[in-house]
């Protein structure tokens, strides 16, 4: 049995290169490298399970070279001088080697830029570049009055935004599925795929059009909207943001280019010369509103994420908060009566404005997040990321022609991020309801753990270990990690860390937004490491040690250098000296 694909994933490696330099204590970051290979790890184990049920769709690269090492072959397999692509589980993954200039790109200018400089992206080009120096004279290299420990940059950092911007207008580009002159041709997919999946960081719903917020410093989704404007004559733009946190960067977004489109609109009906039509846009988002950005209870900010108009004054905003659950039967009862609005309410939009649309989301409101990321409980199963995206499909189908792009935000922990994204995949693709009803035991908690143990154990495992009879589909789950990251391994292998002067932490960092007394100590002081657990059951696959439960709060331990979220673990295992006094007597 054979269903048509619709569905790609693109992903790029050049993100990897966006690294917190400032000091070696990187404990405190969450946005990190790592986080894409969960991501793949979690893409990895869809398409594994993909070829379980659809055999005919089995990938092209499935066959290793006999006794060479998983790693060289799926080296050797690769292009890695452009984009390259492989098909696993029908389902081609793109690896992009797209990128946007920061400077003279249309789409960027409308988002980020001035009329007549670019004053904001000129400042980002120069922060990026000056970090290594400011670091070394003991200064930050983010502008005083920025957030401090919710921001960072190294002199790659403008490779890694370049290169995220690129890979989610190619998709964009990928997705328009009018077949004309004008439609860009691809070697890399084929034109039936109306649905993307875009992995690329840093984010960029906090960030506005010159204020970086909370990890991001442009906003991927606006910037691709724009491009599907400005290249595509699309004019009414669809966004669902499915993020733990408010898309306050966004939403900001949003209702500058409606009010921009609403004054021409009230001018043509008073006479003015009749312009091309401008964007309209509609902003949806599900978040918990005691969480940042709204934690430390900003009137302005809360009162931004609790907005809900449509069409008064050209505006189309729906924000609804997240409430506990008791249960995953409860949960979603309260989804058919309150979150299902989002969509409800973007149906409204485009009933009363006509066209196609594309949805965007990030994934970091999972039940695996870190306690320490959501303080205040309220998670989500990872069932909500499979339904919701399923809405999505059906709601793209109806208004968009199929057309949908979603694009990677949130999600830290590895738990988080290696679920969220198996569940959301699982439900961008097109399968039998037969399948689809399978889908849920591939993200139980249970499956998650094999995952995880096998990644390990295959980064660590001797040659003669390697194939040791497991699961089918967790084997191939691995393979298919191996090769899809081949890339990105050899990125963070030759990656070295450039600071070696140490900026003290800001105490007002996205993990840890508590209260602190002067008298508090450091995020690098011994009394604060002390405390933390320390996982020594490490690998080589650059992933964290995931929490075991909702309540756990380990901090990232990165395997990939051995290091305790970014801190050398040497340096903080006490030294122990043995002194024999003489032989005692027999």
């Amino acid at each position: 049995m054979t269903l048509p694909s619709r569905t790609a994933v693109f992903i790029q490696d050049a993100c990897y290169k966006h690294k917190f330099i400032r000091s070696k204590d990187t404990s405190n970051i969450v946005e990190r490298p790592e986080r894409l290979k969960a991501v793949k790890l979690g893409l990895a184990t869809v398409l594994a399970r993909l070829e379980e049920v659809l055999p005919t769709r089995s990938s092209e690269n499935s066959q290793s070279e006999p006794g060479a090492d998983e790693l060289t072959a799926a080296l050797n397999r690769m292009k890695l001088d452009g984009t390259a692509s492989s098909t696993f589980g029908g389902i081609p993954v793109v690896h992009s080697s797209a990128s946007i200039p920061l400077l003279g790109n249309p789409a960027v200018k409308y988002i980020h830029g001035d009329i007549e400089s670019d004053v904001y992206l000129e400042k980002l080009r120069s922060w990026a570049k000056e970090s290594t120096e400011k670091i070394g004279r003991g200064e930050s290299e983010i502008p005083e009055g920025l957030p401090q420990g919710d921001l960072y940059l190294c002199p790659e950092s403008i490779n890694a935004i370049e290169g995220a911007l690129g890979t989610v207008c190619e998709a964009i580009d990928t997705i328009i599925s009018e077949k004309s002159p004008t439609k860009p041709s691809s070697e890399h997919v084929t034109d039936d795929v109306s649905k993307a999946f875009v992995a690329v960081r840093p984010p960029g719903h906090h960030c506005g059009e010159d204020t970086p917020c909370g990890f991001c410093f442009v906003n991927n989704v606006a910037v691709g909207a724009a491009h599907a404007h400005l290249n595509h004559g699309i004019n009414r733009v669809v966004i669902f943001d499915i993020d733990l946190h408010h898309g306050n960067g966004t939403q900001s977004i949003v209702w500058g280019i409606n009010e921009e489109t609403y004054r021409q609109t009230l001018e043509a009906e008073a006479g003015a010369p009749e312009t091309k039509p401008g964007l309209k846009a509609y902003y949806g988002s599900i978040h918990d509103i005691m969480s940042f950005p709204c934690e430390d209870g900003k009137p302005e900010l809360i009162q931004a994420a609790s907005v809900s108009i449509h069409e008064s004054h050209g505006q189309w905003i729906e924000n609804i908060h997240l409430q506990a659950y008791e249960d995953e039967t409860t949960f979603h009862q309260i989804y058919e009566k309150h979150y299902s609005k989002l969509i409800a309410k973007a149906e409204g939009f485009l009933d009363a404005t006509g066209g196609p649309g594309d949805d965007v989301c990030g994934m970091d409101a999972s039940e695996h997040e870190y306690s320490s990321m959501s303080r205040h409980g309220r998670k989500v199963p990872t069932s909500f990321f499979h339904r919701f995206t399923q809405d999505s499909c059906h709601f793209a189908e109806k208004y968009a022609k199929g057309r949908l792009v979603s694009v990677l935000e949130g999600g830290y922990s590895d738990r988080a991020l290696i679920s969220g994204t198996l569940a959301h995949l699982s439900g961008m693709v097109d399968v039998t309801e037969e399948i689809r009803t399978t889908m849920p035991e591939w993200w139980r908690l249970e499956n998650l753990e094999k995952v995880e143990k096998m990644i390990k154990k295959k980064r660590n495992a001797r040659p003669s270990s390697v194939g040791i009879a497991t699961d089918a589909w967790l084997e191939r789950t691995g393979e298919i990690f191996l090769s899809m990251d081949a890339a990105g391994a050899v990125a963070m292998a030759t990656s070295a860390r450039r600071a070696k002067a140490v900026v003290p932490t800001s105490t007002r960092v996205l993990r840890d937004r508590k209260a602190r007394t002067a008298e508090s100590t450091p995020a690098t002081s011994p009394a604060k490491q002390a405390n933390r657990p320390i996982d020594t059951g490490e690998d080589s696959s650059g992933l964290s040690s995931a929490p075991e439960s909702e309540t756990d709060s380990v901090e990232p331990v990165n395997v990939l250098t051995g290091e305790l979220g970014g801190t050398e673990l040497s340096k903080k295992l006490p030294r122990v000296i043995l002194k024999l006094g003489p032989k005692p007597a027999v």
